[in-house]
């Protein structure tokens, strides 16, 4: 017996950071995804950080069944992950792995499927223990996927619109590099700093983007990614060498930190609107510098 699950890398379009204080942040999920397979075949670990996290969520599976009163049956098992997501640079790995794999224990042990909100829930839970302070937003957008409009412990709403074509098709994710701090220590010095005027300036942007995308007003868009980048600089998320990169980066387009960022020296990815998209990959490729075009994924959680 196999069971396996896969679940999308998100891309934060506005509202990083400002979403664990309870406001909205515009979230859409990518064509970049992880794998998580099960089969039966007596013990399968080796020592390592993985291997503990992910006896960790097969404990918090089995304790959320017996605690619901849901029969099941405990066996041994193998792993696999396979993941087209880079990892600690803002596109949600960590809650994409945590996503998949409580689904597939959860049919793994109980034999059926669950529903995308118990299984939200619960990987929620899982890493609230893998991080400081998550807002939840990035396991909500590996479950549902497609453009989520997520506000923490109030909403999360599927959009039914889709970004526009002509905004989507000069669209791409730049790799400033990993950062050396962790979302939650990013997180952590926000904390130290947070100015509500600035949670207000970024609520207000997240308004005017989800606006842009309704109507599929391209220069509204724009005009709000720049915004964004100006009000995460000012928060100091966005490192002295990823301003560097993006001023050089200016002569193709414009973009923003997406995640939690990075100051020491590197912030994660880029999200970047290009007006000159061959310019803009000829640079990177001279450069050596990773990207991806931005493909969104409107799938959400799946069984393989």
């Amino acid at each position: 017996m196999k069971i396996s699950y896969s679940a999308p890398a998100k891309v934060i379009l506005s509202g990083e950071h400002a979403v664990v204080y309870g406001k909205p942040a515009l979230v859409s999920t990518i064509n970049l995804r992880l794998k998580f397979s099960l089969t039966i075949l007596g013990r399968s670990f080796q020592d390592g950080k993985t291997d503990e996290e992910i006896y960790f969520i097969s404990k918090k599976v089995r304790n959320y069944l017996k605690n619901q009163e849901i029969n099941f049956i405990n066996k041994p098992f193998n792993f696999k992950i396979g993941s087209e997501i880079p990892v600690g640079r803002g596109l949600g790995s960590s809650a994409a792995l945590s996503v998949a794999a409580v689904s597939t224990f959860l049919e793994f042990y109980a034999g059926r499927q669950f529903e995308k909100k118990e299984i939200n829930d619960l990987a929620f839970q899982i890493e609230k223990h893998f991080h400081q302070n998550p807002s939840g937003v990035d396991n909500s957008a590996a479950c549902f996927g497609g453009l989520i409009l997520y506000q923490k412990k109030i909403s999360l709403t599927q959009l039914n619109n889709k970004i526009p074509k002509t905004v989507e098709k000069k669209l791409f994710l730049i790799d400033s590099g990993k950062p050396k701090e962790t979302t939650g220590e990013m997180v952590d010095f926000v904390r130290t700093k947070v100015d509500k005027n600035i949670l207000t300036d970024i609520k207000k942007i997240v308004d005017n983007l989800t606006v842009s995308i309704k109507s599929k007003n391209q220069v509204l868009f724009k005009k709000c990614l720049a915004e964004n980048e100006d009000l995460l600089e000012k928060i100091g998320v966005v490192s002295e060498k990823t301003k560097k990169l993006l001023v050089n980066l200016s002569k193709f387009g414009l973009g923003k930190v997406t995640g939690a960022g990075g100051r020491k020296t590197n912030s994660g990815f880029i999200l970047f609107f290009a007006d000159d998209k061959e310019k803009l990959k000829e640079f990177l490729k001279r450069k050596k510098i990773t990207y991806y075009q931005f493909v969104p994924d409107y799938q959400g959680l799946q069984k393989i």
